[in-house]
């Protein structure tokens, strides 16, 4: 990972190679911050960069250890903008997964990623957020409403369309991807 003692140097190796001042957004700086901040995460979450240059854009991936969710494997694009942390990151689900908070495009339905947002909020706040929507899906504010409903009203119906879905089965019409490791 990069820290800001080596941005600092290559802002300034730019500087004396250009002539002109490289600047760091303050969106970097907190998102650096942020990033240092991730060393202790769970065993159940890694964070990967594409392009280890471009903290913007990154990888996380989620192993349930516990709940409906247990030994899936599911991956999340996080794309950051300059008007971090005023602007919460971008998170989608890169998979096709059943999950009432998660829609078949891979929008998340995540209270601090819309309305409850803000900039004392971080990385770490939404990494655990994901893991929290494993562990207890809410069904009170969805993104599959169908998926939704099950939970609300047939628990087993709901495990059990987990557990076909997690294996790359269908529910309906529609064909989920395989997310077991």
């Amino acid at each position: 990972m990069l820290n800001i003692m080596s941005m600092k140097k290559k802002a300034a190796a730019d500087a004396a190679n250009g002539g002109k001042k490289a600047k760091t957004s303050a969106a970097k700086i907190r998102l650096q911050k942020d990033m240092d901040d991730l060393n202790n995460i769970p065993k159940t979450m890694a964070v990967s960069f594409p392009d280890p240059d471009d903290l913007f854009n990154f990888n996380l991936t989620i192993t349930p250890d516990d709940g409906f969710y247990k030994g899936g494997v599911f991956r999340f694009s996080f794309k950051i903008k300059e008007g971090y942390p005023h602007e919460a990151p971008k998170v989608l689900c890169t998979q096709k997964i059943y999950h009432p908070n998660i829609d078949l495009e891979g929008n998340v339905c995540l209270n601090i990623l819309r309305e409850d947002w803000k900039p004392v909020l971080n990385i770490n706040s939404v990494m655990i957020g994901l893991q929290y929507i494993f562990l207890e899906p809410n069904p009170d504010d969805p993104l599959n409403k169908e998926a939704a409903q099950v939970l609300s009203t047939n628990r087993a119906v709901f495990v059990s369309n987990v557990n076909k879905s997690m294996r790359g089965g269908s529910i309906g019409s529609v064909t989920y991807d395989n997310v077991l490791s």
